[in-house]
């Protein structure tokens, strides 16, 4: 039976693509201020704009591929029973060829339901005004905005207590709940944290392999070591 490898994700995995993150420029994604363009309040009161920005997101996504990190994450699963969990909202680690991925902070390529959270969509083009559902309801990104609760996190609570090795790859752990999800891990799990600017992880007992590093050359690094344990 194969070992389980969890990963957890972060932008800095997508900025070897060329995706950029927020946190690099001052509470600036793309210059907008994220209060404007990922919260309920900057949705409702300006909701032309929210939408522009998504649609500007996506047709950047068009435009990048999947990097070495996210192509040794799939190719992971020939050893592994790999389940990536991840922050970021494009969709290069299904690209890249990985079969198991939770999205915790929505989809760029999909839409849904102002009113049912149920009613998602997958969408490739831009979304606008006048785009509803089957109820004549406005269509929004299918984004997990700052102050929404988080509806994949129990799964992937549940993944990372089952975890035989944890991932945590480009992510500043700042941002929670996902920044928890370490505390979840088995104490005799050992956690592989692959970051060019690392912090310190308080209170963790786990066996802990910091590996200060982009994210592409720290796969590759984390990928040699796995593989040497399974000898």
């Amino acid at each position: 039976m194969k070992k389980k490898l969890v990963v957890l994700t972060g932008a800095g995995i997508s900025a070897e693509s060329g995706i950029k993150t927020f946190r690099d420029s001052d509470g600036l994604w793309e210059g907008h201020n994220v209060n404007d363009v990922a919260t309920p309040e900057g949705w409702h009161k300006n909701p032309a704009l929210v939408l522009d920005f998504y649609n500007q997101r996506r047709k950047q996504l068009k435009e990048v591929t999947p990097n070495l990190g996210h192509q040794i994450l799939a190719e992971l699963e020939n050893e592994f029973e790999v389940y990536i969990i991840t922050q970021n909202v494009d969709d290069l680690h299904e690209r890249a060829g990985s079969t198991n991925v939770l999205h915790l902070h929505g989809e760029l390529l999909k839409v849904r339901s102002t009113k049912n959270p149920n009613y998602i969509l997958d969408w490739q083009d831009d979304l606008n005004f006048g785009d509803f559902d089957d109820s004549k309801n406005q269509l929004r990104p299918h984004i997990v905005w700052f102050g929404e609760e988080v509806p994949a996190l129990d799964e992937a609570i549940t993944l990372t207590q089952s975890a035989d090795y944890f991932a945590v790859i480009g992510t500043s752990l700042q941002v929670y709940p996902a920044a928890g999800l370490i505390d979840f891990t088995s104490r005799e799990t050992p956690i592989f944290y692959i970051d060019p600017k690392p912090i310190k992880i308080p209170n963790l007992r786990n066996p802990l392999e910091v590996i200060p590093e982009v994210a592409s050359k720290g796969v590759a690094f984390m990928k040699e070591k796995l593989l040497n344990q399974l000898q």
